[in-house]
């Protein structure tokens, strides 16, 4: 049964702080007064006139004497309103405002008003309750049943109030459904930060610290006021509880807003529309929300989009991330993420960005388990197909494509770029390495620049990687090698019937000489791997010396790539004294993926360390690493670049010199020559298939519909971007054989 109480009806709006909570020498306002930047004695109390008219127009109050107002004041533009508590009034001019060809007079009418600070020209119209809001300059508050804000309220963060205990924090349980990897959301949360606090869960001391940050940058105490901020619109919506709402924000039709802070901004202005309910999150500025979306114990970062009927719990989004018309639970998702189909779920993941979620694609079931603590860990790049089917746990390296299927096992897919298939007409699993440099490097490109152009952040504050080359996935080419060196190598002796027993280093140099010379034995070997699939039916590794080679070679490109954008860069470089710094460096061959920002894992640990020794004392202080780390990057990822091209070229990092770099920046022309055709020609495919071409009753109809080939925008784009790589690889070829080796 509800319990309710009943005070005098002279308290209503008084004591929002209780006695007990207040500190020494405060009153029930010190908190609202620092919150509104008008001071009080910038306002006047009512004159009697004033009160007499206010009277006559319906208006009732407690006691006047507390409803105090501005200078410029139409007391005319206040109708049928009750006040309770103190309120301020700001200017009321008499004129009209409008939005979206909807037009209302300026003031206040048809309103409970109880205990708020009010802007100037703001209109209230029949908001049937509002309490304890500071309300900015230029505001549309219309058609709203209740807004309020309670003295405990916490806006979405995960802290804890004066006398509240453990218990009342709120947690996202991200990346598994047991809370074994609960975070505490705060404002101002970056990806990174919730990929810090996720992962290292053997460090309790680590642990601790980042609540203590929270508990550090969250105030504790009670009586904070909700805020709207100056020009946003709010209508026709049913319940708005503790909740803090920004700048220029626009909420329309929304069922419940309960325990959120909605950032926007005037470029970067946040939408919340109908049928929407959301509670216990942060909402960072320039996202869009709209019909009928669930979201609970969330985090969304800036310029996220939720829409029809998408649902979110316990999840964080990424920056310029999408999800629509699915269910995503439990799940940590970094920058630019795309989940568009109504029977799409996601379930328990850790995704890494640049993603994109099929209709139909299940990712994953934690019923193959005695308990629901299962996890999926998606690299970048992450690409199931439609009606896929995964299991917990399973693992996959950076760009994975998953063919449509049900696969009936845990998978750990360790190589980069592979089209993975199951194969049920003869259960198998197929791997292809490298099948998107081979088949669709138009669609692997595009994604990159349109991912890079889709980052709408205003603050930058961690440098996201977008480039399919990039440290992660080089280093996991380099890792890939051996795997598939030693694959070949057993698969030899397998086909030749050799039982001798090899070590791990015979089996790769052995598969190395083979892949070097042996190209038609190769390609007759059955090779397959044992520990892809948590299985004993085949699993089958395909044209594994095309992607040998072709990883190889890419890896060579990247090092050319970095070394002419870094020269590009800085005008003047002394490349000598530049590569003389780099051998000097320790060889980054291991990175952290941190919330989309690629970090030599040496920093991250340093990171830690600092954090558990109070060298690193807040999250604004971890903000600052990102920063930094960010400034760092261009050098570390040339350093990685050039290791890794000299690794696989057999050459020792001190001694690459002028003709090294030379064979490289040619070798990349090539290989650049190469990606722009691939690329022209994976996108061709679709204008010679005849079954694509059959809905069409003519070329000509054709071209209508999707454009000709020869005047594809992006094509054009690659094409002139070739041009440009070889000007800039000629000039950087001509300085180099200027110097002195």
């Amino acid at each position: 049964m509800s319990t309710i109480t009943k005070t005098p009806l002279s308290l209503l709006g008084y004591e929002f702080i209780s006695k007990e909570s207040l500190p020494k020498g405060k009153d029930e306002y010190h908190i609202r007064n620092l919150q509104n930047k008008r001071t009080h004695a910038s306002y006047r109390a009512l004159t009697q006139q004033e009160i007499q008219i206010l009277e006559q127009n319906g208006n009732t109050s407690t006691n006047w004497s507390n409803v105090l107002v501005s200078t410029i004041f139409d007391v005319r533009l206040i109708q049928h309103c009750q006040f309770f508590g103190l309120v301020r009034i700001g200017n009321l001019e008499p004129s009209c405002a409008t939005f979206h060809n909807f037009t209302l007079p300026i003031g206040l009418y048809h309103s409970t008003i109880v205990s708020c600070d009010i802007g100037d020209n703001v209109i209230l119209n029949n908001i049937k309750y509002i309490s304890h809001y500071i309300i900015g300059d230029d505001v549309i508050l219309v058609n709203v049943n209740e807004i309020i804000t309670t003295n405990y309220a916490k806006f979405g963060n995960g802290t804890i109030k004066d006398g509240g205990g453990e218990q009342h924090r709120t947690w996202l349980e991200v990346c598994n459904e047991n809370g074994g990897r609960r975070i505490l959301p705060f404002d101002g949360m970056l990806p990174g930060d919730a990929y810090l606090w996720s992962r290292y869960r053997d460090d309790a001391t680590l642990m601790q610290k980042f609540k203590r940050f929270v508990d550090d940058k969250i105030s504790q105490q009670q009586g904070y006021y909700g805020m709207i901020g100056a020009k946003t619109i709010i209508k026709n919506c049913k319940s708005i509880k503790d909740v803090h709402v920004g700048i220029n924000a626009y909420i329309k039709g929304a069922h419940k807003l309960k325990n959120l802070t909605i950032h926007s901004s005037t470029h970067a202005k946040t939408q919340i529309g109908e049928g929407c309910e959301l509670v216990n999150g942060i909402i960072n500025e320039g996202c869009r929300i709209f019909y009928g979306v669930k979201a609970v114990r969330f985090i969304m970062a800036s310029h996220s989009q939720l829409k029809y009927g998408a649902r979110l719990i316990n999840s964080y989004l990424g920056n310029n991330a999408t999800i629509s018309c699915c269910e995503v639970l439990n799940s940590l998702i970094f920058p630019t993420h795309e989940q568009h189909h109504n029977n799409s779920f996601l379930c328990a993941a850790f995704v890494m960005g640049q993603s994109n979620i099929a209709a139909g694609a299940t990712i994953g079931s934690n019923h193959n388990s005695r308990a629901a603590d299962g996890e999926i860990i998606a690299g970048r790049g992450f690409w199931p197909g439609l009606c896929v089917s995964l299991k917990h746990n399973s693992v996959f390296a950076s760009y994975t494509l998953l063919a449509k299927g049900d696969y009936p096992a845990e998978l750990r897919i360790p190589i980069p770029f592979s089209l993975v298939s199951n194969d049920v007409s003869k259960d198998e699993l197929m791997v292809m390495p490298g099948y998107w440099f081979m088949h669709n490097l138009y669609a692997l490109t595009r994604n990159a620049i349109k991912s890079a152009d889709r980052d709408n952040r205003i603050e930058k504050i961690q440098h996201i990687e977008y480039n399919f080359l990039a440290p992660d996935t080089v280093t996991e080419m380099m890792q890939t090698f051996p795997i598939l060196e030693q694959l070949v190598a057993k698969a030899y002796h397998q086909h030749t019937k050799n039982n001798q027993i090899f070590t791990n280093e015979q089996l790769q140099q052995i598969g190395k000489e083979l892949l070097c010379y042996q190209k038609d034995i190769i390609e007759s070997l059955d090779i397959t791997a044992d520990d892809f699939e948590n299985t004993k039916r085949k699993v089958k590794i395909v044209k594994v010396y095309q992607a040998y080679y072709i990883y190889k070679e890419l890896i060579i490109y990247y090092a050319a790539e970095q070394l002419i954008a870094f020269v590009q860069n800085q005008p003047g470089l002394d490349i000598e004294k530049l590569l003389s710094s780099i051998q000097h460096q320790q060889n980054h061959t291991m990175w952290t993926n941190v919330g989309g920002q690629l970090i030599p894992k040496d920093a991250v640990e340093q990171l830690k360390k600092d954090i558990k020794n109070g060298s690193t004392k807040s999250w604004k202080a971890i903000h600052t690493f990102y920063q930094q780390q960010s400034q760092q990057y261009p050098e570390q990822k040339l350093a990685h670049a050039l290791c890794s091209a000299a690794s696989i070229s057999n050459i020792n990092i001190k001694n690459i010199d002028n003709n090294v770099l030379k064979q490289w920046l040619q070798a990349s022309m090539s290989t650049k020559e190469w990606m722009t055709k691939n690329i022209y020609e994976s996108r061709a495919k679709d204008y010679e298939n005849p079954f694509r071409k059959m809905v069409y009753a003519s070329e000509e109809e054709m071209d209508a519909v999707v454009g000709k080939l020869e005047e594809n925008t992006f094509i054009q784009q690659q094409q002139q971007a070739l041009v440009i790589f070889k000007q800039q690889a000629t000039s950087l070829l001509s300085a180099l054989t200027s110097y002195k080796n």
